[in-house]
């Protein structure tokens, strides 16, 4: 027989099932599951990126040789690579080079000693070397440092005719002294000057990273030196190439070494790409080097101010 007490001790136990369900219902269970929710909505979002990211690289990757339609045949590109370069990237461009129907001439390798800012007295003194023994008219007598060894490091490598052409006595001697001063590193053989010349950059131009202020204040002072060195170098570089190309990594192109190029006036005077870890920013570089021939610039990727990728 049910008594009045049963009734009582079953409605207790009913109502402290009920409070109990809504302390952690509202407690930490609550956030638990509003947590976890978040983070399934933050998965999803992540795969959605990474699919849109896979689908602009698959379809690079397809239309790649359709786009170059073999437009870079008869026109070699030389490689400039500089410190900190991913090597991977390097070796997608170069087949993407030859998937436009090109080829690359050689690999030049520009040395630590050639951007650090301590140095420039042996580059000075190197330039004006090589000024006098290849005698009037080989370089521009009244040009900065570091532009008139870009300009002896344009006759070592390249050309401003349409196709490749031997290296002859003048690149040969530049050569043989940049490499004995330990400037750049060249390759073996004697291989042609080619009428496009890619430069490869790493993220930074090899300035040591510090989280010391003193010292993160005078890393800063040293990157802008080196951006300034490679900006002379490349000025001298445009005046006797065909075409020259920039490439470096997304967040290179972002805040690093890239970005840094991009704000110095030799910028106009060459074609810049960012994104060059991915197959979409290799087909882009391969698209401005094809672009280079007609004498156009500009620049592109993610943060090019010309568009994403040079179509025209």
């Amino acid at each position: 027989m049910i008594t009045y007490r049963h009734h009582i001790v079953s409605l207790v136990a009913v109502f402290l099932a009920l409070a109990v369900g809504i302390v952690l219902g509202g407690g930490p269970l609550s956030e638990l599951g509003r947590h976890e929710a978040a983070t399934a909505r933050a998965a999803e979002r992540t795969d959605q990126a990474r699919a849109v990211a896979s689908f602009g690289d698959d379809f690079a990757a397809a239309t790649a040789e359709k786009l170059y339609a073999g437009k870079l045949a008869e026109h070699p590109v030389a490689i400039l690579a500089a410190p900190g370069v991913d090597e991977q990237a390097v070796a997608a461009l170069s087949d993407q080079v030859a998937l436009a129907g090109g080829s690359v001439t050689a690999r030049y390798d520009l040395a630590e000693a050639l951007l650090d800012p301590s140095e420039k007295s042996l580059v000075d003194t190197l330039g004006s070397q090589l000024m006098t023994r290849l005698g009037e008219g080989a370089v521009d007598a009244d040009a900065p440092t570091y532009t008139r060894l870009g300009e002896l490091l344009s006759l070592a490598v390249a050309t401003d005719e349409e196709t490749s052409v031997p290296a002859g006595a003048w690149s040969t001697s530049v050569r043989e002294s940049l490499s004995a001063a330990d400037l750049v590193v060249m390759p073996k053989g004697d291989p042609g000057r080619a009428p496009l010349v890619l430069v490869v950059l790493g993220d930074d131009l090899g300035a040591s990273a510090t989280e010391d202020a003193a010292d993160a204040t005078e890393a800063a002072a040293d990157e802008r030196a080196r951006t300034a060195i490679l900006s002379g170098l490349l000025s001298g570089l445009t005046e006797k190439a065909a075409g020259v190309v920039v490439a470096g990594s997304t967040d290179g192109g972002s805040d690093g070494s890239l970005a840094a190029l991009r704000r110095e006036a030799v910028a106009a005077e060459l074609t810049t790409v960012d994104g060059v870890e991915s197959p979409l920013g290799q087909v882009t570089t391969t698209l401005a080097l094809v672009r280079a021939l007609s004498g156009q610039r500009g620049a592109f990727g993610a943060s090019g101010a010309d568009g994403a990728v040079p179509l025209t």
